[in-house]
């Protein structure tokens, strides 16, 4: 399999995974299977960094958060594409702005980024995410980030 169709293959995997639906066309949708298939669209799409085929993976994360729960910053290795399944997520990724996230929306972060926020947006409800890794080598999905010391020497 080229590196093209993997990286295409990985995108219908992470689609059909999270319940999204992916574009088909419809002329190609009523002729193989009449007017009782679903109609499907893109709800996510985000372009990946070149992937070396032969060893990709793709693995799924289930990450559950108790009301006020918050992650340590860390990074991840692999390209991730988060899908919230219950609650509120706020998520920061160095350089970007604050975003929350609620359920049924996905947000990518690029390999080797610093995740700075990954918190649940309630202090009453729990809330919970899928994370999906995609990667091309064995590594540890999730890198501490280590702490800076302030101007102050703390």
């Amino acid at each position: 399999m080229t590196r093209k169709w993997a990286a295409y293959a990985v995108a219908i995997l992470c689609s059909a995974l999270t319940g999204s639906r992916m574009t088909v066309a419809q002329s190609l949708n009523d002729s193989l299977h009449g007017k009782t298939t679903p109609k499907v669209h893109v709800t996510f799409s985000q372009a990946l960094p070149r992937l070396d085929g032969g060893h990709l993976a793709v693995k799924i994360v289930e990450v559950s958060y108790l009301p006020g729960g918050y992650s340590a910053p860390h990074s991840h290795p692999c390209p991730v594409v988060g899908y919230v399944l219950e609650g509120a997520l706020r998520i920061q990724v160095k350089g970007g702005p604050e975003t929350i996230y609620k359920v049924g929306e996905s947000f990518y972060e690029a390999p080797n980024s610093i995740h700075l926020v990954s918190a649940n947006a309630s202090s009453s409800e729990p809330a919970k995410l899928l994370a999906y890794f995609v990667c091309d080598h064995e590594t540890p999905l999730t890198v501490a980030v280590p702490k800076t010391k302030t101007p102050d020497g703390k």
